[in-house]
Protein backbone atom coordinates (compact mmCIF):
# COMPACT_ATOMS: atom_id res chain seq x y z
CA UNK A 1 0.00 0.00 0.00
CA UNK A 2 1.37 3.39 -0.95
CA UNK A 3 1.92 6.07 1.65
CA UNK A 4 0.12 9.40 1.62
CA UNK A 5 1.23 13.01 1.76
CA UNK A 6 -0.53 16.06 3.16
CA UNK A 7 -0.72 19.11 0.85
CA UNK A 8 -0.78 22.56 2.40
CA UNK A 9 -4.57 22.76 2.13
CA UNK A 10 -4.97 19.61 4.20
CA UNK A 11 -6.15 17.38 1.35
CA UNK A 12 -4.70 13.90 1.26
CA UNK A 13 -3.15 12.75 -2.01
CA UNK A 14 -1.34 9.51 -2.71
CA UNK A 15 2.34 9.69 -3.60
CA UNK A 16 3.47 9.55 -7.22
CA UNK A 17 2.67 6.31 -9.01
CA UNK A 18 4.08 4.78 -12.19
CA UNK A 19 2.58 6.28 -15.34
CA UNK A 20 -0.58 4.58 -16.52
CA UNK A 21 -0.24 3.08 -20.03
CA UNK A 22 -1.53 5.23 -22.87
CA UNK A 23 -5.23 4.76 -23.53
CA UNK A 24 -6.03 3.67 -19.97
CA UNK A 25 -7.62 5.72 -17.19
CA UNK A 26 -5.40 6.32 -14.16
CA UNK A 27 -6.77 5.53 -10.73
CA UNK A 28 -8.87 8.41 -9.37
CA UNK A 29 -7.35 10.77 -6.83
CA UNK A 30 -9.58 10.53 -3.77
CA UNK A 31 -9.74 13.13 -1.03
CA UNK A 32 -11.51 11.86 2.05
CA UNK A 33 -14.26 13.92 3.70
CA UNK A 34 -13.27 15.97 6.72
CA UNK A 35 -16.34 14.77 8.61
CA UNK A 36 -18.68 11.80 8.35
CA UNK A 37 -19.08 10.73 4.72
CA UNK A 38 -22.48 11.90 3.40
CA UNK A 39 -21.85 13.04 -0.17
CA UNK A 40 -19.54 12.23 -3.07
CA UNK A 41 -18.45 14.65 -5.79
CA UNK A 42 -17.08 13.10 -9.00
CA UNK A 43 -14.95 15.77 -10.70
CA UNK A 44 -13.48 15.92 -14.24
CA UNK A 45 -10.64 18.23 -15.35
CA UNK A 46 -10.14 19.90 -18.74
CA UNK A 47 -8.04 18.66 -21.65
CA UNK A 48 -4.29 18.61 -21.12
CA UNK A 49 -4.62 18.55 -17.35
CA UNK A 50 -4.79 15.76 -14.76
CA UNK A 51 -6.51 15.27 -11.44
CA UNK A 52 -3.29 16.09 -9.56
CA UNK A 53 -2.85 19.35 -11.46
CA UNK A 54 -6.50 20.29 -11.08
CA UNK A 55 -6.90 19.59 -7.37
CA UNK A 56 -4.78 22.36 -5.76
CA UNK A 57 -6.19 25.39 -7.63
CA UNK A 58 -9.77 24.17 -7.24
CA UNK A 59 -9.48 23.47 -3.52
CA UNK A 60 -7.65 26.75 -2.90
CA UNK A 61 -10.30 28.78 -4.73
CA UNK A 62 -12.46 30.74 -2.28
CA UNK A 63 -15.94 32.20 -2.35
CA UNK A 64 -16.62 35.87 -1.64
CA UNK A 65 -16.98 34.92 2.03
CA UNK A 66 -13.60 33.08 2.07
CA UNK A 67 -15.13 29.62 2.13
CA UNK A 68 -13.94 26.83 -0.15
CA UNK A 69 -15.12 23.45 -1.38
CA UNK A 70 -13.96 21.48 1.65
CA UNK A 71 -15.22 24.03 4.16
CA UNK A 72 -18.61 24.28 2.49
CA UNK A 73 -19.01 20.51 2.13
CA UNK A 74 -16.98 18.83 4.90
CA UNK A 75 -18.97 15.61 4.50
CA UNK A 76 -18.09 15.24 0.81
CA UNK A 77 -15.65 12.70 -0.56
CA UNK A 78 -13.97 14.23 -3.62
CA UNK A 79 -13.25 11.80 -6.45
CA UNK A 80 -11.04 13.47 -9.06
CA UNK A 81 -10.85 11.52 -12.32
CA UNK A 82 -8.02 11.72 -14.85
CA UNK A 83 -8.54 11.32 -18.58
CA UNK A 84 -6.54 8.72 -20.47
CA UNK A 85 -3.51 9.77 -22.53
CA UNK A 86 -4.38 9.51 -26.20
CA UNK A 87 -3.18 11.13 -29.41
CA UNK A 88 -4.59 14.61 -30.02
CA UNK A 89 -5.15 15.41 -33.68
CA UNK A 90 -5.17 19.11 -32.84
CA UNK A 91 -1.61 18.82 -31.48
CA UNK A 92 -0.09 16.87 -34.37
CA UNK A 93 -1.08 13.54 -32.79
CA UNK A 94 1.01 14.17 -29.71
CA UNK A 95 -0.12 12.38 -26.56
CA UNK A 96 -2.10 14.32 -23.98
CA UNK A 97 -4.68 13.67 -21.31
CA UNK A 98 -8.05 14.19 -22.97
CA UNK A 99 -11.53 12.79 -22.52
CA UNK A 100 -11.95 12.63 -26.28
CA UNK A 101 -10.10 13.70 -29.41
CA UNK A 102 -11.12 16.95 -31.04
CA UNK A 103 -10.45 19.64 -33.57
CA UNK A 104 -10.28 23.44 -33.79
CA UNK A 105 -13.04 25.32 -32.02
CA UNK A 106 -13.82 27.38 -35.12
CA UNK A 107 -13.95 24.36 -37.43
CA UNK A 108 -15.16 21.43 -35.33
CA UNK A 109 -18.12 20.65 -37.62
CA UNK A 110 -15.72 19.26 -40.22
CA UNK A 111 -14.17 16.67 -37.88
CA UNK A 112 -17.05 15.35 -35.84
CA UNK A 113 -15.77 11.83 -36.34
CA UNK A 114 -12.78 12.44 -34.06
CA UNK A 115 -14.72 12.63 -30.83
CA UNK A 116 -16.85 9.49 -30.95
CA UNK A 117 -14.37 6.83 -29.72
CA UNK A 118 -13.18 8.93 -26.79
CA UNK A 119 -16.65 10.00 -25.70
CA UNK A 120 -17.81 6.40 -25.87
CA UNK A 121 -15.09 5.10 -23.57
CA UNK A 122 -15.08 8.15 -21.28
CA UNK A 123 -18.84 8.08 -20.76
CA UNK A 124 -18.72 4.38 -19.93
CA UNK A 125 -15.88 5.08 -17.49
CA UNK A 126 -17.77 7.93 -15.80
CA UNK A 127 -20.92 5.82 -15.63
CA UNK A 128 -18.97 3.08 -13.86
CA UNK A 129 -17.61 5.53 -11.28
CA UNK A 130 -21.10 6.95 -10.67
CA UNK A 131 -22.56 3.48 -10.19
CA UNK A 132 -19.83 2.62 -7.71
CA UNK A 133 -20.32 5.79 -5.65
CA UNK A 134 -24.12 5.52 -5.74
CA UNK A 135 -23.85 2.01 -4.32
CA UNK A 136 -21.89 3.43 -1.38
CA UNK A 137 -23.71 6.65 -0.51
CA UNK A 138 -27.00 6.65 -2.43
CA UNK A 139 -27.95 8.43 -5.64
CA UNK A 140 -29.36 11.51 -3.89
CA UNK A 141 -25.90 12.27 -2.48
CA UNK A 142 -23.76 12.06 -5.63
CA UNK A 143 -22.72 15.08 -7.72
CA UNK A 144 -21.03 15.09 -11.15
CA UNK A 145 -18.76 18.10 -11.78
CA UNK A 146 -16.80 19.02 -14.91
CA UNK A 147 -14.57 21.80 -16.23
CA UNK A 148 -14.06 22.61 -19.93
CA UNK A 149 -13.67 19.32 -21.83
CA UNK A 150 -14.58 17.64 -18.56
CA UNK A 151 -17.79 19.67 -18.71
CA UNK A 152 -18.59 18.39 -22.19
CA UNK A 153 -17.89 14.83 -21.09
CA UNK A 154 -20.00 15.22 -17.95
CA UNK A 155 -22.93 16.56 -19.96
CA UNK A 156 -22.68 13.72 -22.45
CA UNK A 157 -22.43 11.24 -19.57
CA UNK A 158 -25.53 12.81 -18.08
CA UNK A 159 -27.56 12.57 -21.29
CA UNK A 160 -26.56 8.93 -21.77
CA UNK A 161 -27.08 7.92 -18.13
CA UNK A 162 -29.77 5.32 -17.44
CA UNK A 163 -29.12 4.65 -13.77
CA UNK A 164 -30.82 6.24 -10.80
CA UNK A 165 -31.13 10.06 -10.84
CA UNK A 166 -28.26 11.48 -8.78
CA UNK A 167 -28.23 14.81 -6.93
CA UNK A 168 -26.85 17.33 -9.42
CA UNK A 169 -24.44 18.13 -12.24
CA UNK A 170 -22.11 21.14 -11.97
CA UNK A 171 -20.59 22.37 -15.22
CA UNK A 172 -18.17 25.28 -15.57
CA UNK A 173 -17.39 26.60 -19.02
CA UNK A 174 -19.86 24.73 -21.16
CA UNK A 175 -17.82 23.92 -24.21
CA UNK A 176 -20.26 23.72 -27.03
CA UNK A 177 -23.82 22.70 -27.60
CA UNK A 178 -24.77 19.73 -25.49
CA UNK A 179 -24.25 17.53 -28.49
CA UNK A 180 -21.22 19.49 -29.66
CA UNK A 181 -19.17 18.40 -26.67
CA UNK A 182 -16.37 20.98 -26.66
CA UNK A 183 -13.97 21.09 -29.59
CA UNK A 184 -15.99 18.85 -31.86
CA UNK A 185 -19.67 18.75 -32.56
CA UNK A 186 -22.45 16.34 -33.02
CA UNK A 187 -25.05 18.49 -34.70
CA UNK A 188 -28.67 17.51 -34.39
CA UNK A 189 -28.76 16.17 -37.94
CA UNK A 190 -30.10 12.85 -39.14
CA UNK A 191 -28.43 12.68 -42.53
CA UNK A 192 -25.27 13.68 -44.32
CA UNK A 193 -27.04 16.48 -46.14
CA UNK A 194 -27.56 18.32 -42.88
CA UNK A 195 -31.29 17.69 -42.53
CA UNK A 196 -32.46 18.75 -39.09
CA UNK A 197 -33.58 16.12 -36.65
CA UNK A 198 -36.41 18.48 -35.77
CA UNK A 199 -37.76 18.96 -39.30
CA UNK A 200 -40.84 17.17 -40.61
CA UNK A 201 -43.91 15.97 -38.80
CA UNK A 202 -43.37 15.23 -35.12
CA UNK A 203 -45.89 14.16 -32.55
CA UNK A 204 -45.02 16.39 -29.61
CA UNK A 205 -42.20 18.01 -27.66
CA UNK A 206 -41.68 14.84 -25.63
CA UNK A 207 -41.15 12.90 -28.83
CA UNK A 208 -38.62 15.48 -30.01
CA UNK A 209 -36.71 15.18 -26.75
CA UNK A 210 -36.56 11.41 -26.94
CA UNK A 211 -35.41 11.44 -30.57
CA UNK A 212 -32.74 14.06 -29.91
CA UNK A 213 -31.28 12.19 -26.95
CA UNK A 214 -31.40 8.88 -28.80
CA UNK A 215 -29.57 10.50 -31.70
CA UNK A 216 -26.80 11.60 -29.34
CA UNK A 217 -26.59 8.12 -27.83
CA UNK A 218 -26.33 6.61 -31.29
CA UNK A 219 -23.56 9.06 -32.23
CA UNK A 220 -21.39 8.12 -29.25
CA UNK A 221 -22.22 4.42 -29.64
CA UNK A 222 -24.24 4.17 -26.43
CA UNK A 223 -27.52 3.32 -28.12
CA UNK A 224 -28.16 0.56 -25.58
CA UNK A 225 -28.90 3.26 -23.01
CA UNK A 226 -32.56 4.06 -22.54
CA UNK A 227 -34.86 6.42 -20.70
CA UNK A 228 -34.76 10.12 -19.89
CA UNK A 229 -33.33 9.96 -16.37
CA UNK A 230 -31.30 13.13 -16.97
CA UNK A 231 -34.53 15.15 -16.82
CA UNK A 232 -34.63 14.44 -13.08
CA UNK A 233 -31.06 15.65 -12.46
CA UNK A 234 -30.60 19.43 -12.04
CA UNK A 235 -27.73 21.03 -13.97
CA UNK A 236 -25.78 24.18 -13.11
CA UNK A 237 -23.85 25.86 -15.95
CA UNK A 238 -21.39 28.67 -15.23
CA UNK A 239 -19.56 30.57 -17.97
CA UNK A 240 -17.31 33.62 -18.09
CA UNK A 241 -18.50 36.25 -20.56
CA UNK A 242 -14.87 37.10 -21.38
CA UNK A 243 -13.86 33.48 -21.99
CA UNK A 244 -11.38 33.67 -24.88
CA UNK A 245 -11.06 29.90 -25.24
CA UNK A 246 -14.70 28.85 -25.30
CA UNK A 247 -17.09 31.63 -26.37
CA UNK A 248 -19.97 32.22 -23.99
CA UNK A 249 -22.41 31.62 -26.85
CA UNK A 250 -21.42 27.97 -26.76
CA UNK A 251 -22.52 27.81 -23.13
CA UNK A 252 -25.82 29.39 -24.11
CA UNK A 253 -26.20 26.79 -26.84
CA UNK A 254 -25.60 24.05 -24.26
CA UNK A 255 -28.27 25.50 -21.99
CA UNK A 256 -30.73 25.77 -24.87
CA UNK A 257 -30.15 22.18 -25.93
CA UNK A 258 -30.59 20.85 -22.40
CA UNK A 259 -33.84 22.79 -22.11
CA UNK A 260 -34.94 21.53 -25.52
CA UNK A 261 -34.71 17.91 -24.42
CA UNK A 262 -36.53 18.59 -21.16
CA UNK A 263 -33.57 19.00 -18.82
CA UNK A 264 -33.56 21.06 -15.62
CA UNK A 265 -30.76 23.59 -16.18
CA UNK A 266 -29.70 26.86 -14.59
CA UNK A 267 -27.04 28.98 -16.31
CA UNK A 268 -25.29 32.04 -14.89
CA UNK A 269 -22.86 34.21 -16.87
CA UNK A 270 -20.06 36.15 -15.16
CA UNK A 271 -18.79 39.56 -16.25
CA UNK A 272 -15.02 39.90 -16.50
CA UNK A 273 -14.40 36.16 -16.10
CA UNK A 274 -12.22 34.20 -18.51
CA UNK A 275 -11.71 30.41 -18.68
CA UNK A 276 -11.82 29.57 -14.97
CA UNK A 277 -13.84 29.84 -11.77
CA UNK A 278 -14.48 32.97 -9.73
CA UNK A 279 -15.52 33.66 -6.11
CA UNK A 280 -18.97 34.69 -7.34
CA UNK A 281 -19.34 31.50 -9.35
CA UNK A 282 -18.41 29.37 -6.36
CA UNK A 283 -21.01 31.27 -4.33
CA UNK A 284 -23.63 30.24 -6.86
CA UNK A 285 -22.40 26.66 -7.16
CA UNK A 286 -22.40 26.14 -3.40
CA UNK A 287 -25.87 27.67 -3.06
CA UNK A 288 -27.14 25.44 -5.87
CA UNK A 289 -25.74 22.33 -4.20
CA UNK A 290 -26.89 23.32 -0.73
CA UNK A 291 -30.47 23.26 -2.00
CA UNK A 292 -30.05 19.69 -3.23
CA UNK A 293 -27.85 17.95 -0.67
CA UNK A 294 -28.61 17.10 2.93
CA UNK A 295 -25.62 19.02 4.26
CA UNK A 296 -27.00 20.26 7.56
CA UNK A 297 -28.42 17.03 8.97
Amino acid sequence: MSSTQEPANGATLKEKKPRTPNGQYPEPEIISPQSEHRQTFVILHGRGSTAKKFIPPLLEMETTSKSNLQKAFPHAKLVFLTASRTRATLYGRAYTHQWFNGWKMDDFDNRQDLMTPGLHTSCKYVHGILQKEIAVIGEQNVVLWGLSQGCATSLTSLLTWDGKPFAATIEEIATGKVADAEDDGISFSDDEEGGSLFEGERVDKGSLSTQAVQFLRDQVDLEDKAGMVFQEIPVFLGHGIDDAIVPVQMGRDARNCIELVGGDVKMIEYEGLDHWYSPAMLDDIFAFLSQRLRIHE
